[in-house]
């Protein structure tokens, strides 16, 4: 039985052992004469998940640097067995990987590397998503004060915030290139605004009640629910300071005005 030429119901058979070394080969599987099946079935079982914990190492880079080599192949071997891919395409793998992390019973003395891989992963999704221009300036000017709590924003699709207790956003940077890491200063709290507005993803550190505040807008607020919302949870929020800075990343590329 040759894994390529497998119909639907035979890689329902076929495939549960190459997530489970404890499984044997399923019955009809054959090999060429004078090969043992157990033996090539464990070799294309252990190339499964070489290429899925080469996937995961594309896709979290900072984290395999941050835990180096050794340990995040073993993290990321667990997590293939909990959680077999769902979609031929290598760089959808991987979503469930930032929960799986923050209950990595190993990965307790680092409680701030989940939220970091959540930042990666939101890296990769803009990176994919489409190309769509982004909303100028200008547009805000051109609106009636009178009505401008009502206007709701039509978001970019590379747009994502990853909100995080922990300073995540200095972690994800100091590990995202080759150089030497420099000392972590702070141990605030950052919340990560990841956009694309050109062909470059873009990951900044919001200012207090930024994340709330395009959180809401994202979702579909108005601009005065979500200056609401980040006033409530910010009284010293900055609204001109937010505003200007969510346009320059390019969140959005639209305006709704309200009825």
């Amino acid at each position: 039985m040759r894994p390529e030429n497998l119909s639907s119901g035979h890689a329902a058979i076929f495939s549960p052992g190459l997530m489970d070394p404890s499984i044997t080969p399923p019955e009809g599987v054959i090999a060429a004469q004078g090969k043992r099946v157990v033996k090539r079935y464990n070799v294309y079982r252990n190339n499964v998940t070489v290429s899925l914990i080469d996937a995961l190492a594309a896709v979290y880079p900072a984290i395999q640097r941050i835990t180096g080599v050794e340990f995040f192949r073993a993290m990321a071997r667990f997590h293939i067995r909990a959680t077999p891919p769902t979609s031929p395409l290598l760089f959808e793998y991987g979503r469930d990987f930032p929960a799986f992390i923050e209950a990595y019973e190993y990965a307790r003395e680092m409680p701030w590397l989940a939220d970091t891989a959540r930042i990666e992963r939101a890296w990769l999704d803009a990176y994919h998503a489409a190309d769509l221009p982004v909303l100028a300036a200008e547009a805000l000017a051109e609106i009636d004060p009178a009505t401008l709590a009502d206007i709701r924003f039509t978001p970019h699709p590379a747009a994502r915030i990853v909100r995080s207790p922990y300073p995540a956003v200095a972690i994800f940077a100091m590990n995202r290139s080759d150089g030497p890491a420099t000392p972590l200063r702070s141990s605030d709290a950052e919340d990560a605004l990841v956009t694309r507005p050109g062909h470059e993803v873009l990951v900044s550190r919001l200012p207090a009640g930024g994340a709330i505040f395009l959180t809401g807008l994202l979702d579909g607020a108005s601009l005065g629910e979500a200056v609401a919302a980040a006033f409530h949870e910010t009284p010293s929020f900055d609204i001109e300071a937010n505003l200007a800075g969510m346009l320059s990343a390019g969140v959005f590329t639209g305006i709704q005005h309200g009825d």
